[in-house]
């Protein structure tokens, strides 16, 4: 159970070295110094009633290639901060059905990321460079696939309509100092909600009107944008109405809203503008669908309820048949049951479910784990080596595999497997840490130790990186070719470094 065993450990990172507000002060500092003291930016402290075009301002304040960059930077800070989900099989399925909507929407300038945070609050959010975060708890809390995917289309409209660059060239028009302090709230507030929007209102007590404007504008637009991208994605466009609706009356008296209604204010007009915007297309009643299902099913049973309650929550809904599917509710007791060490009955329930959907990696992913844990692996390798012919570089498949062929002590062919992935997904965080497993097994700690420093440079820590790769270097005395990479990754991490203070 490799993701499992993973997130645990990828708490430990977090928790011990990494902080998001020295790297946010640091961004924030070379933002402003660049803002203010560049030749448009004067200029639009000087024109204060000029407003920005929509959907093509904010390239005044930062470049595609910069918003790149510091997108880059702050999924790294975020990976090492938060409690991101490295799961492949959920990974997949976010993923799939972002890039299903990215495909039809307008402005796209660069690839999209989508990835899932561990945390119960409801929110979601996007930044710089493409990058979509979603809590856990909002997936879990929607009732359809076509209602998570219109959060979805939601944050990428705010991506590709450049909002957050248009809000600081925004606030660049009507009070130019403050441009620091804007920018720090916009941040912040991706990750602690209430703590940025405090600061977002003490900061602009002076132009606090025209800020809460320009948002409600972006919100319209990114509602408007949404809606059309939800529509013409084959998903149905009232479930942004829906969703959202459902929200404002849950928590309309609540003391503490959810994140997301913090930072997406839902008046009753903009819920009602939603439903009259979603008419204009065709109704779209769709049947539910089971990745979603499964993909709900999973979370609940792995990363937010606890173990006993999931056994007996998933049983109930077999026993009184409340479900959307009835495979999703045999899959969550499956997890469960696995995760009480309950192999046998978990065993029993995946056979049954791979009988009649053999290339379902939600069933592959967990008879993997079963199997390892029973001593079976070679029941795994037999159904991978497969799967790996039939979706070669799936990263489902791929890492399940490689995982099993370390299990089995078949440590050049998981090596190989590794390394072919790595050619074209270069910043997988779970095919990193499970070379490490791999060269801490057969006591190659030269590479074990060169391997951990990617792990700690898609956290952001440069230094320590480079801590490692030295380490490395050290062990690898006779192999001079492979000290030479060393060398040359860790001339190129510096520079990766030196390169984001000069952002």
């Amino acid at each position: 159970m490799f993701h499992i065993k993973f997130n645990k450990k990828f708490t430990l990172y977090s928790n011990k070295m990494f902080n998001i507000k020295p790297f946010f002060s640091s961004l924030l500092i070379t933002l402003t110094i660049a803002a203010a003291t560049s030749p448009t930016a004067s200029a639009i402290g000087n024109n204060k009633n000029k407003l920005p075009d929509i959907g093509i301002s904010g390239y005044s304040i930062l470049s595609i290639d910069k918003e790149l960059q510091i997108g880059q930077a702050m999924m790294r800070q975020l990976r090492g901060s938060q409690p991101v989900i490295h799961d492949p099989v959920l990974n997949e399925y976010i993923n799939h059905l972002g890039n299903s909507l990215v495909k039809n929407a307008r402005g796209v300038n660069y690839s999209f990321e989508f990835f899932l945070i561990n945390n119960k609050e409801l929110n979601a959010f996007a930044f710089f460079g493409g990058h979509v975060g979603v809590h856990s708890g909002l997936v879990t809390t929607a009732d359809t696939e076509s209602e998570l995917a219109a959060v979805l289309a939601h944050e990428i409209s705010h991506v590709t309509q450049r909002h957050l660059a248009r809000r600081l060239e925004s606030q660049g028009q009507t009070q130019g100092l403050t441009m620091a302090a804007v920018l720090s709230s916009v941040l912040i507030s991706l990750v602690n909600p209430t703590v940025g929007m405090a600061a977002l209102s003490a900061s602009m007590a002076l132009s606090q009107q025209a800020s809460i404007n320009y948002t409600r504008s972006n919100e319209k637009e990114a509602d408007n944008v949404g809606i059309a991208l939800l529509a013409n994605s084959g998903y149905d466009p009232q479930a942004a109405a829906s969703f959202f609706g459902k929200l404002s009356v849950k928590y309309r008296y609540a003391s503490k809203p959810p994140a997301m209604l913090l930072t997406h204010p839902l008046p009753d007009s903009r819920i009602t503008e939603a439903r009259q915007r979603a008419l204009k297309y065709p109704a779209r009643p769709l049947p539910p669908s089971l990745e979603f299902e499964l993909a709900k099913a999973r979370l609940t049973a792995r990363y937010e309820s606890d173990i006993k309650s999931n056994i007996t929550n998933f049983s109930r809904q077999l026993e009184k048949k409340r479900y959307a599917y009835r495979e999703a509710a045999m899959y969550g007791l499956a997890l469960s049951y696995f995760e009480n060490k309950q192999n046998e009955e978990a065993l029993e329930l995946l056979e049954t479910l791979l009988k009649y959907d053999r290339n379902n990696l939600f069933y592959v992913d967990a008879i993997t784990d079963v199997y390892i844990a029973n001593d079976q692996t070679q029941n795994a390798l037999a159904m991978l080596n497969q799967l790996n012919m039939l979706m070669p570089n799936n990263q489902v498949v791929s890492l399940n595999y490689a995982n099993a062929l370390i299990s089995a002590k078949q440590y050049d062919d998981a090596e190989q497997v590794l390394k072919d992935y790595l050619l074209t997904n270069s910043d997988n965080f779970i095919a990193y840490d499970l070379l490490t497993t791999l060269y801490r097994s057969n006591k190659k700690l030269g590479l074990m130790h060169m391997y951990k420093a990617e792990i700690f440079a898609l956290l952001g820590g440069y230094a320590k990186a480079v801590d490692e790769l030295q380490t490395s270097y050290a062990m690898l005395e006779d192999r001079p070719l492979m000290q030479k990479r060393v060398k040359a990754r860790i001339i190129q991490l510096q520079e990766d470094e030196k390169r984001l203070k000069r952002l």
